[in-house]
């Protein structure tokens, strides 16, 4: 039987629910919303507003309409960057970002756009201190990474997001790990805007995610990325400037939202605590258990209460690919090696270019199956190194 360990990449199995609310979709719903006046389209309509009352309740907001649907976090990350970013604008990022921030910000530097890059720790933590030195008069945007998909580390975004709110300055919280796993509150946690993707922890299908936008932050400072059609103020030929309409344009990915919508019920439903604490306890097992295997050294803060359910770690002699071959097809074990599309991060841990095998347990992880995990990387560490992959 497979055991799946691959949930900071894609969350699987998904809730019963995801599925039932997809089909439902498909077969007794299947119009656009904001696109006509039939039952059928006022049902779609309330099938996605639905959604964003689950995503503004998980996330502590007020207004529902402040949450934008886009295909993935990636899209939801360039709406942001590409327009609060113009030429001679400075930004503010962590040496633990994903490339859908990193490649986005280097594609603007030919722009006028420039960037600082401020160094982690070896286990990939951060000083909020260190931020301080890097803010710039010309600083238009802090970002950071909510956890590290390399590695798992949790960044002090409560603290960087009181710094830049004392400065005037947005600060973009990239949640895509942490979104239905961890706690997050955009009062509390000094927020302005923050990106989330729909496949991973919220247990919704790839192809969904969005942008949700803090209470306070102004959308008059963060132009429209992608004009078009949102069934509103058809008779103008400019596109519209309230929300949501001003960020989403085009036929929506309803049938995906309708399975988000399913996903993030079923986690406010168990509740994020419980699924923290659930994940947190697979966690330390998964830790302990490795650091008893000779020759297998662990990355990251090793410490469950300091990052998510995603493990790094390698084996003396064998390549990260070799690893996650072998456990795929001996122990029917499904991770992920390499470099998790995040060098920077894999630099700051000192695991580049190889990369690291990672495994991530998930909400319907269980105990027997990381013990199952242990024991394979256990017999893998016994054995001749292996460069297979």
């Amino acid at each position: 039987m497979v055991i799946y360990l691959d949930n900071a990449a894609t969350s699987w199995p998904k809730p019963d629910c995801v599925r039932e609310a997809m089909v439902h979709y498909m077969t007794d719903v299947g119009a656009s919303p904001g696109r006509s006046g039939h039952r059928l389209a006022v049902e779609a309509e309330r099938i996605r507003f639905r959604a964003r009352e689950t995503l503004a309740e998980l996330f502590g907001l007020t207004d529902p309409m402040r949450i934008i649907f886009t295909a993935n976090a990636t899209t939801a990350l360039n709406v942001v960057i590409r327009g609060l970013l113009t030429p001679g604008a400075h930004a503010v990022v962590t040496s633990m970002e994903h490339n859908a921030v990193m490649r986005t910000l280097r594609a603007l530097e030919p722009t006028g756009v420039s960037v600082s890059v401020v160094q982690c720790h070896s286990d990939g933590t951060l000083d909020p201190d260190s931020i301080d030195g890097h803010i710039r008069p010309q600083t238009r945007l802090i970002i950071s990474i909510h956890a590290s998909n390399a590695c798992g580390t949790m960044m002090p975004i409560r603290e960087i997001g009181a710094k830049a709110r004392q400065r005037g300055i947005p600060f973009l919280v990239d949640a895509a790990q942490t979104s239905g796993c961890q706690p997050i509150d955009f009062r509390k946690d000094n927020i302005d805007l923050l990106t989330f993707t729909g496949h991973k922890a919220l247990l919704g299908p790839a192809g969904t995610g969005g942008l949700a936008i803090g209470d306070q932050f102004d959308i008059r400072v963060l132009p429209t990325l992608i004009c078009g059609g949102t069934g509103s103020k058809s008779e103008q030929l400019v596109h519209p400037d309230f929300l949501p309409d001003k960020y989403e344009a085009g036929t929506p990915n309803i049938v995906g939202i309708a399975g988000l919508s399913a996903g993030v019920g079923y986690v406010l439903d168990r509740g994020v605590e419980s699924i923290r604490e659930h994940e947190r306890a697979l966690t330390r097992r998964l830790i302990d258990g490795l650091h008893r295997v000779e020759r297998v050294r662990v990355f990251g803060t090793q410490d469950a209460n300091r990052q998510t359910a995603a493990v790094s770690f390698r084996i003396d002699g064998w390549t990260p690919s070799s690893v996650a071959h072998a456990l795929d097809e001996r122990f029917e074990i499904m991770c992920r090696p390499g470099l998790h599309c995040t060098p920077q991060a894999h630099r700051t841990l000192g695991t580049f270019p190889e990369g690291t095998v990672r495994l991530a347990a998930g909400v319907f992880t269980t105990d027997r199956q990381i013990d199952d995990a242990i024991e394979a990387v256990t017999t893998l560490a016994r054995a001749e190194p292996s460069t297979k992959g």
